[in-house]
């Protein structure tokens, strides 16, 4: 295994204002909202888990609400050093991610980054070797998540021949968790969106790698309250352990 592989630096997202989440987000940014049951931030839950794969160094990109954020964090122990870069004009995703990149202790060596709403589990350092495997430049997460209704199953003649409850999707989806490449951050746009602009390129030069989540491993975005529901559920059924 190549050392150099093995991202110890991270950046997450913090900065969304996640109005689908209110009334928990009028008075704190959304990775500040708790996971029922646990007592714990959706962010606290973050940097356990990056703690536990490595990193010693995380950046974290503050917006709405900023200071609910930086409080907690100054007032918790935490598993890994962390920092803060608030934004003082909106700059978009890809802005916001170069911002954030600018701060990391060790600019010449690779990174992680995921957004600030993501709970999830599975081996980033798995991930990593992915990435150094395939000498991409950025490599995606890539989930496969249930879709929230029951689906039907017909057959040529139009006759239904099953129900299908919750069925993942047949698109694999950005996890919103990736690992770059030194040289990735001065491909990012001072303003505006990476995956508009950055990720594209990157794709069409075939520097672009997805790594599908292994089987079994828990994701989830939380969007809404029923993300909350649902993730609390699952937490009781110890799949998001």
């Amino acid at each position: 295994m190549n050392v150099a592989s093995q991202p110890t630096q991270a950046v997450v997202l913090a900065g969304g204002q996640g109005s689908r989440l209110r009334p928990y987000t009028n008075d704190r940014p959304k990775p500040m909202v708790e996971i029922p049951g646990t007592g714990t931030p959706i962010i606290g839950h973050q940097l356990n888990w990056l703690a536990a794969e490595g990193v010693t160094d995380v950046v974290v990109s503050c917006g709405h609400l900023a200071e609910v954020l930086q409080d907690w964090l100054k007032e918790t122990e935490l598993p890994v050093r962390v920092s803060t870069v608030v934004e003082s004009e909106p700059l978009g995703r890809g802005g916001g991610l170069k911002y954030a990149a600018a701060a990391l202790p060790r600019p010449d060596e690779p990174w992680y980054a995921t957004n600030g709403d993501i709970w999830t589990r599975f081996s980033l350092r798995a991930m990593a070797d992915f990435h150094t495997e395939r000498d991409a430049t950025a490599t995606i997460a890539l989930a496969r998540p249930r879709i929230p209704w029951g689906a039907v199953a017909t057959d040529e003649f139009g006759n239904v021949t099953d129900f299908i409850e919750s069925p993942p999707l047949s698109y694999q989806i950005n996890a919103g968790v990736y690992v770059f490449s030194p040289d990735f951050a001065e491909l990012l746009p001072e303003r505006g969106d990476h995956e508009r602009t950055t990720f594209p390129r990157l794709a069409r030069e075939r520097r672009l790698a997805g790594f599908p989540l292994p089987q079994g491993s828990y994701w989830r975005a939380i969007d809404t309250a029923k993300d909350l529901t649902e993730a609390a559920r699952e937490l009781r059924g110890g799949s998001a352990d």
